[in-house]
């Protein structure tokens, strides 16, 4: 598949469409031509281009009208127009800006100052994208450790009124067992913070995934824990038939994110005094599957393409009206990946989920993703 941006020219006049066809090519972009306003916007809803050079003078529809119809719409609004075009009054000039064109080169041009405002204003319109994605990955982290530090301090608030509160008489022993889970959530919300911030540098571009051989029980044993407190108060019992000979290949923090976040959806979906079983198998030559199966309410047909996109912040209420943000699946979805593996789901509404991840058993570095 090309790399080469698209751009769109669009001009009544064959005879221009072909010199600016071989300037474009010349330049390594890859050209595409319209000979009307009408055809313009027929192609550009086939296929959006990355920048568009349209002529003003055209009959039927001017380029005045074609850039104010791209502007209007939510699909089209971001592609930079340069108008190309023989009039050069100042009216005409403000008009094309005021619809929304980022710039305007007259006619007879000069290739290379035309070239020069192409690369410009695709350069920029990767910027704009850029600050764009960096804008929703910071309220996609923000969003997060909302979400995980939620259920910490749920934990830790509880434990501390019971220990605090006059009418609660405590002997010796309940006290200990209170302040030791207190300080075990306490270090585990430690490990929280490191991990997140493991992804806030994976966002930046920095974070280095180190692999390391790990054995599986122990760490959903860790994961288990750390969410004991949510899945007591929902009396829901958690199950591991996770071997101790079992070992992945994988990150450890990255790994640690990715079960407990699907460990924590497994609790928000299943109902009081459900069950939620966690269990590995051998997937195929060196990979292991871990499976995260609920006897919760399940996921529609039509919702479940739409759990790990980027595009679509998709969240519901838990059982016990649970808030969520979306966002932790599509995060484990980019974990897996930067580990070499995939992920997936088999839900029946009403009938519970199976989510399932797919990671290396041994050292296999080309499956590892490092920014």
């Amino acid at each position: 598949m090309s790399n080469k941006k698209l751009i769109l020219v669009v001009d009544d006049n064959a005879a221009n469409l072909k010199v600016l066809g071989s300037i474009l090519k010349e330049n390594g972009l890859s050209p595409a031509i319209a000979l009307s306003g009408a055809n313009a916007l027929k192609s550009i809803k086939r296929k959006l281009p990355d920048l568009i050079l349209l002529d003003i003078m055209m009959p039927d529809m001017d380029g005045f009208e074609v850039c104010k119809q791209l502007k209007q719409d939510v699909e089209t609004q971001d592609i930079p127009v340069i108008f190309l075009t023989a009039k050069t009054e100042q009216e005409d000039i403000v008009q094309g800006l005021e619809v929304g064109a980022v710039d305007y080169v007259t006619k007879p041009f000069n290739s290379k100052e035309l070239m020069a405002r192409v690369n410009t204003h695709l350069e920029l319109k990767v910027a704009k994208e850029s600050l764009k994605q960096a804008l929703a990955t910071k309220d996609k982290f923000f969003s997060i450790i909302s979400h995980d530090l939620i259920n910490l301090f749920n934990a830790l608030l509880g434990l501390s009124f019971l220990l605090t509160d006059p009418k609660i008489k405590l002997d010796d022993a309940e006290k200990e067992d209170f302040l030791q889970s207190i300080l075990k959530s306490s270090m585990q919300g430690y490990d929280l913070l490191k991990n997140l911030l493991e992804w806030s540098r994976s966002q930046t571009g920095s974070l280095k995934v180190i692999p390391a051989t790990l054995n599986l029980q122990k760490l959903v044993e860790y994961t288990i824990g750390f969410l004991d407190e949510n899945a007591k108060n929902k009396q829901i019992k958690i199950f591991s038939s996770v071997d101790e000979t079992t070992l992945v290949f994988a990150d450890e923090n990255l790994l640690n994110t990715v079960i407990r976040n699907l460990l924590a959806n497994a609790i928000k979906f299943t109902p009081e005094k459900g069950q939620i079983e966690i269990s590995a198998k051998q997937a195929r030559e060196n990979m292991v599957e871990i499976s995260i199966s609920d006897t919760g309410v399940g996921i529609k047909p039509e919702n479940i393409d739409k759990l790990f996109g980027f595009d679509v912040s998709y969240t519901t209420l838990g059982t016990h009206k649970e808030k969520g943000t979306g966002l932790g699946l599509m995060l484990c979805k980019e974990f897996v990946e930067k580990n070499g593996g995939t992920i997936g789901v088999e839900s029946e509404e009403g009938k519970g989920s199976r989510f399932y991840i797919v990671l290396p058993s041994q050292d296999n570095h080309s499956t590892l993703k490092n920014d």
